[in-house]
């Protein structure tokens, strides 16, 4: 099916239902630390060491905030400043083992939430889901571009 077949309106549906669900879905993280921390380590387990200013782009928010941010994640041993081996004047911001393991605990919180939400499904909707999984994972590769190139 291609984009001029799609029932008009449809696009806004998908998206409504999609941002709908997310929303609902961070509404369901533990609430032992602020979205835009929680983010914050999300994007350094995906993306590896950042620079601040870096990290304050993608997550949308001051240098200075995230200076700040970064200070009680470090005292909270999630994350740790190290040498930018390509320039010494540099400090890259980093995930501890306690980060990588809180960003995976909260992870694996929210997949066996939607799990448990899924086999209350039927079995067609199963298999609607399963099948739209290129579909969202195409989605969601399109997201992080669109994301990376407004950083920009």
């Amino acid at each position: 099916m291609s984009r001029q077949d799609t029932a008009p309106g449809a696009s806004a549906a998908i998206g409504a239902a999609l941002y709908s669900l997310a929303t609902r879905a961070a509404r369901r993280l533990p609430r032992d630390m602020s979205l835009t921390s929680a983010a914050t380590l999300a994007t350094l387990d995906r993306t590896g060491p950042r620079r601040v200013t870096d990290l304050a782009a993608v997550e949308g928010v001051t240098q200075p905030a995230m200076t700040a941010l970064v200070r009680v994640l470090e005292e909270s041993g999630l994350v740790e400043r190290r040498d930018d081996p390509s320039d010494k004047r540099v400090k890259l911001v980093c995930l501890t083992e306690a980060g990588a393991s809180y960003v995976r605990a909260r992870r694996q919180a929210g997949v066996h939430a939607f799990e448990r939400l899924i086999g209350k499904l039927t079995g067609d909707e199963i298999e609607a889901l399963a099948a739209a999984l290129p579909a969202l994972r195409h989605l969601a590769e399109l997201e992080s571009q669109d994301r990376e190139e407004r950083k920009r």
